[in-house]
């Protein structure tokens, strides 16, 4: 008698990896990673104040090469007027992360960013921090050691 098979959970990824997908494709991005990896991208100072909406690519003539597309961005008002300065920054960041001329200029919405709001991390306490890596002797490495003894001081803070 054949036992029925059991159900393991699907990871999420292969869930909503495809209807994801459609999502940033529809908005021009040919991969999540532009979104997902703003910040290492184009720096903290420009992520903090803006994300990737879409980008707009022109519809190419018969016979033309698609020309780079216009990378719209969603920034917070008082940021607007440096990252426009920031513009050509931005646009070589982009490009070098997707390893070709995919955009040449932006476009600029001024809007409330729409990412969960980021609370400060709290420092640990250093004496802590060190009372903790003290307690590892096993571990060789000084920084890994004292590394782990801060990540320690935060969580019992926290």
């Amino acid at each position: 008698m054949n036992k029925p098979s059991r159900a393991f959970a699907k990871p999420l990824r292969d869930l909503l990896g495809k209807v994801v997908g459609e999502t940033f494709t529809r908005q021009g991005f040919a991969s999540a990673e532009l979104v997902t990896r703003w910040g290492e991208i184009v720096g903290p100072e420009i992520s903090a104040h803006s994300e990737p909406i879409k980008i707009q690519w022109p519809r190419p003539a018969e016979g033309e090469q698609r020309a780079p597309g216009v990378l719209i961005l969603r920034v917070e008002g008082p940021a607007a007027i440096e990252i426009q300065h920031l513009a050509n920054v931005v646009c070589e960041r982009v490009n070098g992360f997707l390893g070709w001329r995919a955009v040449d200029r932006l476009a600029l919405r001024q809007a409330p960013l729409r990412r969960a709001s980021r609370k400060p991390v709290a420092m640990a306490d250093a004496a802590a921090a060190a009372r903790l890596a003290a307690s590892m002797p096993q571990i060789a490495d000084e920084e890994l050691r004292a590394a782990l003894g801060r990540l320690g001081a935060a969580v019992k803070r926290g």
